[in-house]
């Protein structure tokens, strides 16, 4: 664990067009720090060098990435373009807060693993922060398995293995939209990161000075027809899904897709005072009911007012 220093400057890498960078700049300015957007592209050494130098920041927060549009099979045909910021941009932003001191948070991923003899289905066994990645059956799986090992070895550097994200929202990105669009849905139980809990907790461990690798997942797993279940009982209850096996699912995709669950017994352990993780099951059943709330506010009285791309009747 580093010298904690006080979280007064933040700066944030993919704040400005991603996810969970957006998010995080929210919940930092809500908590009364400074943030600045990165304007420097992470696979540009130079540029962040001079934006690290002009910033200063106390903390960085690193969640730039490809990920793939419409999603990760795109990386499968532009490899270098990946390799370009998942690996090379990544190391250079971990390198250079080395550098210069700075606590560099990662929200990297827990895509790394499936499960394995020692790590059965449905066993409660699951993969810690010392297993070696095991699944390396889509490119960019095999770049953030690359990166693990190299991360590590950087004492600056706080890694938390996202999986599955999800919010009380209806953002392309989330993993609960995401599966309500599909024809067709695997049903197999995976750890997964209630964003509601877990960026929080995230800001807590960096001003904690914590340091190496997390699971960064809700204790538990939590299967997608489980998720559907709750989608079903409080936002739409007009809404039906149909299964389809993994070898199905494999001939319609380019990549394979990692299934596992993530030990989180390192991470309750070391999470600072007056954080609340619950378990996964909990903890998306909360989101829905968030999610019921906040799209009410939003559109009306569901589920007639929800937006076409997520209805299926």
């Amino acid at each position: 664990m580093a010298s904690p220093t006080p979280l007064t400057k933040a700066l944030i890498f993919g704040g400005k067009t991603g996810w969970i960078g957006g998010k995080m700049a929210v919940y930092l300015k809500e908590q009364g720090v400074e943030v600045v957007l990165a304007e420097s592209r992470i696979q540009n050494r130079a540029d962040v060098a001079k934006e690290l130098d002009e910033v200063k920041p106390s903390h960085v927060f690193m969640a730039a990435g490809i990920t793939g549009r419409p999603n990760i099979d795109w990386c499968e045909d532009h490899k270098p373009e990946t390799i370009r910021t998942n690996v090379i941009g990544t190391l250079n932003l971990a390198d250079l807060c080395d550098e210069r001191g700075i606590h560099c948070t990662v929200y990297a991923t827990g895509c790394i693993f499936k499960y394995d003899d020692a790590h059965p289905l449905g066993s409660g066994i699951g993969f810690t922060e010392e297993d070696k990645p095991n699944f390396d059956e889509s490119f960019y799986s095999q770049t953030k398995g690359y990166m693990e090992p190299m991360l590590k070895c950087y004492p600056n550097c706080l890694i938390l293995r996202v999986r599955m994200p999800i919010s009380d929202d209806l953002s392309h990105r989330n993993f609960v939209t995401k599966i309500v669009k599909y024809e067709r849905v695997v049903n197999i139980p995976n750890s997964m990161t209630v964003l509601y809990e877990m960026l929080p907790a995230s800001l807590a461990m960096a001003k904690k000075g914590l340091t190496g690798v997390y699971n960064f997942c809700n204790p538990g797993v939590i299967s997608h027809n489980e998720c559907l279940d709750l989608y079903t009982k409080y936002v739409d209850p007009t809404y039906t899904y149909k299964n389809f096996t993994l070898e199905e699912q494999s001939k319609v995709l380019k990549a394979g897709r990692s299934n596992n669950e993530l030990d989180a017994t390192k991470l309750m352990r070391d999470m600072p005072e007056g954080i609340e993780i619950n378990d996964i099951k909990t903890a998306v059943e909360k989101c829905m009911q968030r999610m019921q709330k906040n799209l009410t506010e939003e559109f009306g009285p569901l589920p007639d007012s929800l937006p076409k791309e997520v209805r299926k009747n």
